[in-house]
């Protein structure tokens, strides 16, 4: 089966040895995704901002590939803070996928890969 790989130039994926997003036929599958910013940078301190930033890298890296959020049929949500967290995460995930209601999962977890990190995000989607 063929494959689509979609990057997106952060650091991690040559070190690791991933893309951001693989799509084989009808299935998506969009990795762990941060607040990074297009041009650089990222998001700091607001776990609502970081979790919007990074489902409009996921949105992005879907349209890369032919998709869009309501192609979404899951996602999951890890935070470091649940307690403190979840609401705001939970916020920003039903602005932009609230009218597609994919199964999902948000669980805590020690940290993430770098220390201003709050929130990462992976989401599967099936097209056509």
């Amino acid at each position: 089966m063929k494959r689509l790989r979609v990057s997106t130039g952060t650091p991690w994926e040559p070190l690791v040895g991933y893309s951001r997003l693989v799509r084989a036929g009808d299935l998506i599958f969009v990795t762990g995704t941060t607040a990074t910013l297009p041009g650089g940078g990222h998001v700091e301190g607001d776990a609502y901002a970081q979790a919007r930033q990074a489902l409009l890298n996921i949105q992005a890296a879907l349209a890369q590939a032919g998709a869009t959020l309501d192609d979404v049929v899951r996602t999951r949500i890890y935070v470091v803070d649940i307690v403190r967290d979840w609401r705001a995460v939970g916020r920003a995930h039903a602005e932009l996928l609230g009218q597609v209601r994919p199964a999902t999962s948000m669980v805590e977890v020690r940290r993430l890969i770098e220390d201003w990190m709050l929130v990462e995000i992976e989401a599967d989607a099936v097209v056509g």
